[in-house]
C-alpha cells in the first residue's frame, strides 16, 4: 500500500491534488486535460492517490468523480510541525536582529575593538 509519503513525492500528484483543492470534483478526464496526459496515466495517479485515502470517488451517473480528501494530511503536518516551529524561531530571530539596526559588520567590529 502506497503511504501519504510516497504519494505526496510526485510533483505530478501533487498538482492533481491542488486542482481538486481548487477545483472540487473532477472526472479522470477534467484532471487529465490541463496535464496533458492520457486519461490512462492520470487514473494510475488517481489510484495511488485514492489508495492513500488523499482522494475519495463517488458516482455521479456514469462519471467517476474525484475529490480531495485532506485528513490523512494531518500526519504530514504533523510530522512537519516541529520543523516549521524550528523555522519560525530562526525568523523571529532574524527579525529581531534586522529590527536592532545593527548589521553582521557592525558585530565583527565591535568584537575587535578593546
Amino acid at each position: 500500500m502506497t503511504t501519504v509519503y510516497e504519494a505526496l513525492a510526485d510533483p505530478t500528484r501533487r498538482r492533481i491534488l491542488d486542482r481538486l483543492r481548487r477545483d472540487g470534483s473532477l472526472s479522470v478526464t477534467e484532471v487529465a486535460e490541463p496535464l496533458t496526459m492520457t486519461r490512462q496515466g492520470a487514473t494510475k495517479h488517481l489510484d495511488v492517490l485514492t489508495e492513500c485515502g488523499l482522494v475519495r470517488v463517488r458516482w455521479e451517473g456514469r462519471h467517476r468523480m474525484h475529490e480531495l480528501d485532506p485528513r490523512p494530511l494531518r500526519e504530514v503536518e504533523d510530522w512537519l510541525a516541529p520543523y516549521a516551529e524550528e523555522w519560525e524561531r530562526r525568523l523571529q530571530r532574524l527579525e529581531r536582529h534586522l529590527e536592532s539596526g545593527s548589521s553582521r559588520e557592525d558585530a565583527i567590529d565591535r568584537r575587535e575593538e578593546p
